[in-house]
């Protein structure tokens, strides 16, 4: 009997599914035990590979949690790729529709955060601008430039308290308050940071990668929130190496 790559797929990630039959070993005898210990070590690998991928989250449920959740989503999502560092991108989704964890909702926001730092960490390398680059500007033409932004920044929305949650179980930071986050990933040198952006700070990123010009982003941004500092985006963008060319629109 031939064993198709989807039955043995199958069999491999879930236990509870018997041996393939007319699989043997090299010497033409059924391969038993060795199936066993080859699917418990797929099984391990994988679990290892999302633990490492999602620390924080490992950290908020438990390991024994976390071990019992990955091996329900290995079963549903195999790997797509033979490399293990981009495994787990379904993960986030997974969390935020399993049932059982509908009570930590935050969870989704949290898995995604660890998503972009990793996608963060692979992203390209690009030299970034001077650092007095902005400040040789004319104030008058300041409204009027654009930017272009390194692979490694990533941003998002969450209406969670998003970098506290992450700050306090992986850097022992202040208890999170139930406030809204958003957050921007940047990579000033080798490692990916999260840093939480202020109030209308999202608003303005997202106008500026679409395009737009500082002072139309600035308006846009001070629209959605009053108390929206320019001063204290462009710092962080400037201090993470965020922008790779500055263009005076014209």
């Amino acid at each position: 009997m031939t064993v198709t790559q989807t039955t043995f797929r199958s069999a491999i990630l879930d236990s509870q599914q018997d041996r393939p039959l007319g699989l043997s070993d090299a010497e033409g005898q059924p391969a038993g035990r060795r199936f066993d210990v080859y699917r418990n070590n797929v099984a391990v690998s994988l679990t290892d590979a999302l633990a490492t991928g999602f620390p924080t989250i490992a950290k908020l449920i438990g390991d024994e949690n976390f071990n019992a959740i990955a091996g329900i989503f290995l079963r549903q999502s195999p790997p797509a790729s033979p490399l293990m560092m981009h495994y787990g991108a379904g993960f986030p989704d997974f969390l935020r529709d399993f049932e059982p964890l509908a009570h930590l909702g935050y969870l989704g926001d949290v898995a995604d955060l660890e998503l972009a730092l990793r996608q963060s960490y692979h992203a390209a390398d690009t030299p970034p601008i001077e650092p007095d680059a902005l400040a040789a500007i004319p104030p008058e033409q300041l409204g009027d430039v654009t930017f272009t932004f390194a692979p490694a920044v990533l941003a998002f929305q969450s209406p969670w308290p998003l970098h506290a949650i992450w700050a306090f179980n992986m850097q022992d930071g202040p208890k999170p308050e139930a406030i809204a986050q958003d957050v921007i990933i940047l990579r000033p040198e080798f490692d990916p940071e999260p840093h939480a952006l202020p109030p209308g700070g999202y608003v303005c990123l997202t106008s500026l990668r679409a395009g737009d010009t500082l002072g139309v982003a600035a308006t846009k941004a001070t629209e959605a929130a009053a108390t929206f500092d320019l001063g204290a985006l462009l710092t962080l963008l400037m201090s993470g190496n965020a922008l790779t060319s500055i263009t005076i629109s014209t």
